[in-house]
């Protein structure tokens, strides 16, 4: 199956959780903090690769998680960070959000994309020894993974797309001068899917694509080669397939205006692209059939079936391939960079103030937020993050509830870090 659209869910690894462990002497009840600290979980990222030829994979299982980390444990042992996930897709992939946001355009081999970053491992006990705090009781639990929602829309990356209607010779074209075997038969729309082909003329080799037959209406989603359309805008110089026999209600001329007003349509650069105009099936042409044709003078005649006229097109097709590509040599593609997470965000819901973001989440990410000395190193953080401050300037008061993830406390901002917890 021939699939170029799917929409995937990715989660990185979570973070392992810390410890709160102590080095146990004889006579002594609580030695020295020996708690390791967990490890990080794996992200995941897009690789472009060349021998993944469709995105089937994604439409059979659309949902990814990356391997978490392990909790660390006693004796400074750290937990092991989770495997990264690579996940292949065909080169020419487009990498969307849900808001329709391109990501990144992955058109070389080995060209990559990290979409979602594993979450942080938690710290052991032993991380937070310090000259004010010889013996700490708590240690942080590990982050989530980040989860995001996507869509894979695949190109195909050729030189040539052969465009035109159902039953215009394309695929007895794209059969006869490379080594592609697509399905050949007399009714209209036996083509499903794009084919590509490799095709020599001399010493250069260029790709052709071979794109499902298109009708009146095929923009707005009528037949079945408007699903097929965006493989048309890669392409350096498009081979527009003229029918001239009985199995087409149009003539040519018709069939042209046609077929350049759907590509406009779909995209207006489309009809602007460099093109190549052919009469299929000469075989069967009547030299007097042409004399009703509004035509360019300049369009080639061939036949699929007996060879006549193919080396002249493939080497009118190789020639402005090669003007267009030394106009741009390149078809570079890009990863966006998205900026970074907001710290923290203050909203207020209903009788709540709710704080979002990495900075509130790792503020109070510790493993027993009874322990006093777990609520004070918390209090501290949340001051020194500005999120105190941020409550005061949204105009939390005193007695507020304030909510960060699953955990509740009251705020009083009298006090510079004496906040008590409601868990």
């Amino acid at each position: 199956m021939f699939i170029d659209q799917v929409a995937i869910k990715v989660r990185a690894g979570d973070g392992g959780a810390g410890v709160s462990s102590f080095l146990r002497r004889k006579g002594l009840p609580k030695g020295k903090p020996n708690g390791g600290s967990g490890g990080t979980g794996g992200d995941v990222t897009l690789v472009a690769e060349a021998n993944i030829p469709t995105l089937l994979r994604y439409e059979r299982q659309p949902i990814w998680k990356a391997p978490g980390g392990t909790h660390g444990e006693g004796e400074l042992r750290h937990g092991k960070s989770g495997d990264d996930l690579e996940l292949a897709v065909p080169i020419g992939t487009i990498v969307k959000d849900t808001d329709g946001i391109t990501v990144a355009d992955l058109v070389e081999e080995g060209q990559q994309v990290l979409v979602a970053r594993g979450g942080k491992g938690g710290r052991g006990n032993a991380a937070f020894v310090s000259p004010s705090r010889k013996a700490p009781t708590f240690a942080e639990q590990g982050e989530y993974g980040e989860e995001i929602d996507l869509v894979l829309e695949m190109k195909l990356l050729a030189d040539a797309a052969l465009i035109g209607y159902p039953n215009a010779g394309k695929s007895t074209l794209i059969a006869r001068v490379s080594a592609a075997k697509p399905k050949i038969a007399d009714y209209p729309f036996t083509t499903l899917s794009p084919n590509l082909g490799v095709v020599t003329v001399g010493d250069r080799e260029m790709v052709l694509a071979d794109i499902p037959g298109l009708i009146e209406g095929a923009a707005s989603g009528k037949g079945l080669g408007h699903e097929f359309l965006r493989h048309t805008e890669r392409a350096r110089a498009l081979v527009v397939l003229l029918d001239p026999s009985e199995l087409q209600d149009d003539d040519p001329s018709r069939q042209l205006a046609v077929l350049l007003a759907e590509l406009a349509s779909h995209n207006p650069e489309l009809a602007a692209m460099p093109r190549i105009i052919a009469l299929s099936k000469s075989d069967v042409l009547d030299p007097s059939i042409d004399e009703g044709f509004d035509l360019d003078d300049d369009v080639i005649e061939f036949s699929g079936l007996t060879g006549e006229g193919i080396d002249d097109l493939m080497y009118r097709i190789a020639d402005v391939v090669a003007s267009v590509e030394l106009a741009t040599p390149e078809r570079d593609g890009f990863v966006l960079h998205r900026p970074l997470r907001d710290d923290f965000t203050v909203r207020r819901d209903g009788p709540e103030w709710v704080v979002e973001g990495i900075a509130a989440v790792r503020a109070v990410n510790l493993s027993d937020l009874t322990d006093p000395d777990a609520a004070q190193f918390v209090s501290e953080r949340l001051e020194r993050s500005g999120i105190v401050d941020g409550l005061r300037e949204a105009g939390a008061e005193s007695g507020d509830d304030v909510r960060i993830g699953s955990i509740v406390f009251t705020f009083d901002p009298d006090l510079d870090v004496d906040i008590e917890f409601e868990i």
